[in-house]
C-alpha cells in the first residue's frame, strides 16, 4: 500500500464553483479533485472518497468524527484531505488528538479560490505542493498551503492577506 496516494474529499473553496446570483462560492455537488489529479501524471496510484461536500464554516463534530473515520480506515500512508480555508486548522487540530499512533503523512489542503471555473487559482499549486510534500514529510498530520508545510498547532488564517501564517513568528 505504500504506492498509493489516498484523496480524502471534504469540499471548501478549493471543490466549488461561483455563483453569480449570491456573488458566494458553493461547494460542488461532486469534487472536481479526481477529475484533476490525472493531469498530474503521477507515479503513486490515487484513490479517492468523498466524505462530505461542505463550506467549512458548516462542518460539525459528527462530520469530523467521519473524517476521522475514514483516515482511521485508510489503508494508504500517505493522505491528503482537501478541506475548507476556515476551520481547516480546527480539523486539523481534531484529527491530531484523535489519531493515536498514527504512522501515516496526513495533509490537509485547501485553496482561497476554487479549482475549476476561476482563473487564475492557487488551488492546482496548492494541490501538487500537497502531493509533493508526502513524499518527504515524517508521519504526522500537516496543513500544506502557500508553500509551506504548518503544524495543526500553529497554523491560522489572515483573512485581510488571503493567505495563512503561523501563530509563532518566525
Amino acid at each position: 500500500m505504500n504506492n498509493i496516494l489516498h484523496f480524502i474529499i471534504t469540499g471548501g473553496t478549493i471543490d466549488s464553483y461561483y455563483d453569480p446570483i449570491s456573488g458566494n462560492t458553493l461547494p460542488n455537488v461532486h469534487s472536481t479533485i479526481p477529475l484533476f489529479i490525472p493531469i498530474l501524471k503521477l507515479y503513486e496510484n490515487c484513490k479517492y472518497t468523498e466524505v462530505f461536500m461542505k463550506d467549512s464554516r458548516d462542518i460539525k463534530l459528527t462530520d469530523r468524527k467521519k473524517l476521522l473515520k475514514a483516515t482511521k480506515q485508510s489503508k494508504a500512508q500517505k493522505i491528503i484531505i482537501t478541506h475548507g480555508s476556515y476551520t481547516i486548522a480546527e480539523t486539523a487540530k481534531y484529527l491530531k488528538q484523535n489519531l493515536e499512533k498514527n504512522s501515516k503523512v496526513i495533509v490537509l489542503v485547501c485553496s482561497m479560490i476554487p479549482l475549476t471555473g476561476i482563473a487564475p487559482t492557487d488551488a492546482g499549486f496548492n494541490l501538487g505542493y500537497a502531493v509533493a510534500k508526502t513524499q518527504d514529510l515524517n508521519s504526522g498530520i500537516y496543513v500544506c498551503i502557500n508553500g509551506r508545510v504548518f503544524m495543526p498547532e500553529e497554523v491560522t488564517k489572515i483573512l485581510a492577506e488571503g493567505r495563512f501564517d503561523s501563530i509563532y513568528k518566525k
